[in-house]
């Protein structure tokens, strides 16, 4: 478990990292803009390309095997990537090691769910919830580390490598060596494979590309999310009908999972508030690097190395109802979007530390209560299809909320930027001097995004609010016997 916790950490700081030193790449290899945005997206469609499919290769060959050769394959493509100039195999490369890094992080899920007893199952979902709240909040300050220390971009790839050997070792040590199931492959869905993989990419490739192309203006966009929409209706027909399926759409129709799931996608896109939006701001408005950003970050990403067990041993207390766990932890998220939506122009990230301090603590608390209350009415045997669910989830919910947080920031910056050209418009022949046209310009897109920002966060703090309710709706889980009384009630059996 920790061998594959790491590896599934590190393809979360790889797949961040990458996103976060773009500016770097591109200036060091030469690329524009627009061709190094592909970048990123070639990569989060090998992410998701790879989610729903993992669990059941990783059991087909076994996940020892598997596992080091995922590894194996991202590492050496880690080594490789700094050393590649032409674009194209960049992007090809890019698309693998997605793959490649993207199934390392369904492992972790699915293994603790089918391996952990119940009595300690709760620490196993805490360490996958620190992929979506450690990783992608400390890898701002490793960025800041390799691109403003160092002084070498190389190092947001080869990172990758010391970690990989580390992990690769752990599992090789570990995990026995079992034959590979080739009978499984008689029964695989090779439809849902035909249709889902390409699928998921144009979904993502649109998605990822919607506001640098102007969403359905670009015909791009428009047809690579019809083609996607109806690859993955075919993937889920085939899936329902099939008796050996890679993901179990029956199971839900147990409310816990339907509605948790559902939570899941939304909770996501809120923690965007929590790095992506101040981050954003901040480099807009102040010229930060990654290494200024990494306060923000860090005040979030560093608790959490206690406060998913923290969450979990609450959790198993009796008396705790982990849906009110759950509903306080969003309503803290929801506080901290209020209270940086009254930010200025005049913020830095100092202002934010009560903001971050709300995110630490509720951020574990929303995502550790939803997996055990969504977890927790799965049996041990059905692991494997909801590690797929879950992740499934987890990175749609990344390139959604992306697209939705940027598309709405770009609108709001538009309509108070026009809202504040025409209030002058009316008052400029009033005034006692005429101003400089370049300082009144300059004034209005520093009040343009502030206010923009303001407005997005108050968005994703009434979408925080908005799932509390919904949180109280899902079933009543009791919280599972801790291993001390687990064991003396056997004994006295």
């Amino acid at each position: 478990m920790l061998g594959i916790f790491v590896s599934a950490m590190m393809a979360g700081l790889n797949s961040r990292s990458g996103a976060l030193g773009l500016a770097d790449v591109r200036g060091a290899l030469g690329f524009g803009t627009d061709d190094a945005s592909w970048l990123n997206t070639f990569y989060s469609a090998g992410e998701l390309m790879a989610m729903p499919f993992t669990t059941w290769f990783a059991i087909t060959f076994t996940v020892r095997r598997f596992h080091l050769t995922m590894l194996t394959a991202s590492a050496l493509i880690a080594a490789v990537v700094p050393l590649t100039v032409n674009l194209n195999l960049l992007l090809t490369l890019r698309l693998v090691q997605g793959i490649t890094a993207g199934a390392l992080i369904p492992i972790l899920m699915m293994m603790a769910l089918s391996m952990l007893p119940p009595p300690i199952r709760l620490h196993g979902l805490a360490l996958y919830a620190m992929t979506a709240t450690f990783a992608p909040n400390v890898a701002i300050w490793i960025v800041g580390q390799w691109t403003d220390i160092v002084i070498d971009w190389r190092w947001l790839y080869w990172q990758f490598i010391p970690v990989a050997l580390i992990s690769g070792g752990l599992v090789a040590w570990a995990l026995p060596k079992v034959p590979v199931q080739w009978k499984r492959f008689s029964s695989i869905n090779w439809t849902s494979l035909a249709v889902g993989l390409p699928g998921l990419f144009l979904m993502v490739v649109a998605l990822d590309q919607a506001n640098r192309l102007d969403w359905f203006n670009s015909p791009l966009v428009s047809s690579a999310l019809t083609a996607g929409a109806i690859c993955l209706v075919a993937f889920a027909i085939s899936e329902w009908s099939h008796p050996a399926p890679f993901i179990k759409f029956q199971l839900l129709a147990r409310r816990n999972l339907a509605v948790g799931f559902t939570i899941f996608i939304f909770l996501l896109t809120t923690f965007l508030s929590g790095t992506v939006l101040p981050t954003s701001f901040m480099t807009s408005n102040w010229g930060y690097r990654a290494l200024q950003n990494a306060p923000i970050g860090l005040i979030i990403g560093l608790p959490q190395l206690i406060a998913g067990s923290l969450v979990a041993l609450l959790l198993y207390r009796k008396w705790v109802d982990a849906r009110y766990v759950m509903a306080a932890g969003l309503t803290l998220v929801g506080l901290a979007c209020l209270r940086a939506a009254q930010l200025d122009a005049l913020w830095t990230w100092e202002q934010l530390i009560p903001v971050q301090i709300l995110h630490a603590i509720g951020q574990p608390m929303a995502v550790v209560s939803m997996l055990f209350l969504a977890t927790s009415v799965v049996q041990p045997m059905e692991g494997q299809y909801i590690s797929g669910f879950v992740n499934v989830s987890r990175s749609l919910a990344t390139v959604m909320g992306g697209a939705f947080v940027n598309h709405l920031l770009e609108i709001r910056e538009h309509f108070h930027s026009w809202l504040l050209t025409d209030r002058f418009g009316m008052i400029a022949q009033i005034l006692p001097q005429a101003a400089n046209a370049a300082d009144v310009s300059s004034i209005f897109d520093t009040q343009a995004l502030t206010l923009a920002t303001a407005d997005v966060y108050r968005v994703l703090g009434l979408l925080a609010f908005l799932l509390v309710p919904l949180t109280l709706a899902m079933q009543y889980i009791p919280a599972p016997n801790l291993p001390s009384k687990a064991l003396g009630s056997k004994n006295n059996g």
